[in-house]
Formats: C-alpha cells, structure tokens, sequence
C-alpha cells in the first residue's frame, strides 16, 4: 500500500507491507517493484540488509552498485577565476564523484590546464588526472576507502596539529621564520585530509556498505564525526593564522611571556581531546573542558605582565587564535560525550 504523508511543505512517499509467513518458517515481504526496476535488479540478484538499533532496516542493492560509478561534467566558466570553478570541481569530490570532467568549449590554455592538474594533486586526496585533451580534463577516484579509514583519517589530521602546534609555538620563541612559513604550507595538508573525510562521511549517510568499510557503526554517527573533522579543519587555520603573525613580527618575544604558558595549555587541551574522542570516557572529557578554562588564568597574567607597554597587533591575534584552539579543543571533548551517550543509548 503507497502513502502520502505532508510534512510540512514536504511530501513523504513511502509503502507499508505486510510479512507473510511461508514454509512455516520463513518470514517474507515484497519488494516495491519501481524500486527494484529503478536499482537494475532481477530474480536471483543479492541484497544485503543490514539491522538498525532503532528497529530499522537498510536494505542496500550493492551488487548492482558496486560497479556503478557516478559521473559529473562540469562546464568550466571563462567569467569566473580558476579558483571559483575549483570549488565547484570541490563540490562534486565532496558529493561523491568518482570520474569528473572538465569541459572548456575555448579550449584549456596551458596555464589553466596546469592549475587544474598542480591543485587537484595538491589538495584532494585520491584524485588522479587519467585523460586529457583540448577541451577536456578527466579526473579520476582511485582512493581505497578500506586503506584509509575514517579512524586514521582522523588520526593523520590531528597528528598534523599537534606538530603544527610544537613547531608553531618554537618559530615564535626563536622567530624561525622559515619554520613558520612551512607551517603555513603543512595546513593545506590538513585541509586535504578534512575534504576526504568529508566525502566519505557523505557517502556513508547513502551507503551502508561503505559506511561498514570506513568504521561507522550506525549512520548517527556521520553527523558528530562531520563536526569534529570540521572543528578539527578549523583548529588548522588558527595555528595557520598564528604562524603568518610570526612572520609579519620583527621582535622576538621574551622567554618569561606568558603566552608560551597559553600555547602549552592549547597543546595539551588539543592532544586530550582526541583521545577522549578516541576512548569516549565521559569522566576524562569532562576534565579535558574543565582543563581548557584554565586559558582565562593565563590572559589574566599576560595582562599583569603587559600594563606598562601596548600589545602589539602580531601577539593580540596570536593570543585570540590560541584561545580559539583552546575552545575548539573542549568542543571536541563535549562532542566525544554526545556520541558515548549515543553508543551507550545503541548497545
């Protein structure tokens, strides 16, 4: 039997049926035979169905779309720069594309042809240019989701802050400029790491079989990981933001500032917060959120040891992005309490 539910100004399609008992053993049910046209199935192809803690079921048809790539062409825009129409190509990494084609009608000048193949190298992981011509670039997805996990994903990226964050707050103590500048450079790897993670997360919301490969039990669980991959991605920029500030500084900043107290704590803070996320010990989270207020001590010291002379612009911003790190590090922590609550709400 087909229903039309109005939720609001969406309007729900969906089919009850009844389970019918055959062999006197064997519970049955029917398939909706649009949805079997629509997948490509016949008599003897196999599902894969897979139990919800919910009382759900997920039926997936992965014989048939195993094989199945998914295909975008986009039209490369002459109006807009190279870097708006990289975002779009983005887009679709993001959406799940495994072959991109890029089409210019004009024809790829050889500039644009090697921005389009130097940024994708650089900044998506997993995409490979495998043809080419005058008026087409084609990209392909030859990422193993099994060889790299959302786990290790998770862990590549927040071993990247951590060193980000020693070495950050060593160019500042010994004005390395030089080392600030290649922790500018090392942020477009977290950045690379933050869009894959982002896609397959997207992907496994659709796909329970992928979802399985890359370590995501129940797909409630795509929504807390996306926000922490994010919080993760932002924590990046800020000791990004940090190093620039050291290069723009002409003055090297005495042992005894309180701010290398700041950048120990926001170490620390960080580095706790993972591994709360990693065991989801709620005690330990609660603590790494305590822990981070700490911060507020330490800006009151800075304050004691600055009244007789002006902050400079450099250091202000140093001094904020460190808070942030710091905030955003506690967030990771409250995060890993929600999604222990929700493991322990499924078990």
């Amino acid at each position: 039997m087909q229903i039309y539910q109005n939720i609001g100004c969406v309007v729900i399609n969906y089919e009850q049926r009844k389970i019918q008992l055959t062999g006197g053993s064997t519970y049955i049910v029917s398939l909706p035979i649009k949805w079997v046209r629509d997948c490509g199935l016949n008599s003897g192809d196999t599902l894969t169905l897979i139990p919800q803690s919910d009382c759900t079921l997920l039926l997936s048809a992965d014989s048939k779309m195993d094989n199945r790539k998914q295909e975008s062409v986009i039209e490369i825009s002459q109006e807009d720069t190279l870097e708006d129409n990289f975002r779009v190509l983005v887009s679709h990494y993001l959406a799940g594309s495994d072959l991109i084609r890029l089409v210019s009608s004009k024809g790829f000048h050889a500039m644009d042809r090697k921005f389009f193949k130097d940024v994708t190298r650089q900044r998506l992981i997993g995409i490979e240019v495998i043809e080419e011509s005058r008026n087409e670039i084609v990209l392909q997805s030859l990422m193993n989701y099994q060889e790299l996990p959302l786990d290790k994903a998770l862990q590549n990226m927040s071993r990247l802050i951590t060193s980000m964050l020693e070495d950050v707050m060593l160019a500042l103590r010994e004005h390395d400029l030089e080392l600030a500048k290649d922790i500018v450079n090392r942020d477009n790897e977290v950045d690379r790491f933050y869009l894959l993670t982002v896609r397959q997360l997207k992907s496994a919301v659709e796909d329970p079989k992928l979802a399985e490969k890359i370590g995501i039990e129940r797909p409630r669980q795509c929504l807390g990981y996306r926000l922490v991959t994010k919080i993760i991605e932002r924590i990046g920029d800020h000791v990004e933001r940090i190093a620039r500030q050291i290069i723009l500084m002409d003055t090297v900043v005495p042992e005894k500032d309180a701010v290398f107290a700041m950048g120990n704590l926001a170490q620390k803070v960080f580095a706790d917060s993972i591994k709360a996320l990693e065991e989801k010990d709620t005690k330990y989270s609660n603590k790494v959120v305590n822990y981070a207020r700490k911060f507020e001590d330490y800006t009151i010291m800075r304050n004691e040891q600055v009244t007789s002379r002006c902050i400079s612009e450099q250091m202000g911003s140093i001094i904020e992005s460190l808070k942030r790190i710091s905030e955003y590090s506690a967030d990771i922590a409250e995060m890993s309490i929600n999604m222990s609550s929700e493991r322990d709400r499924g078990k």
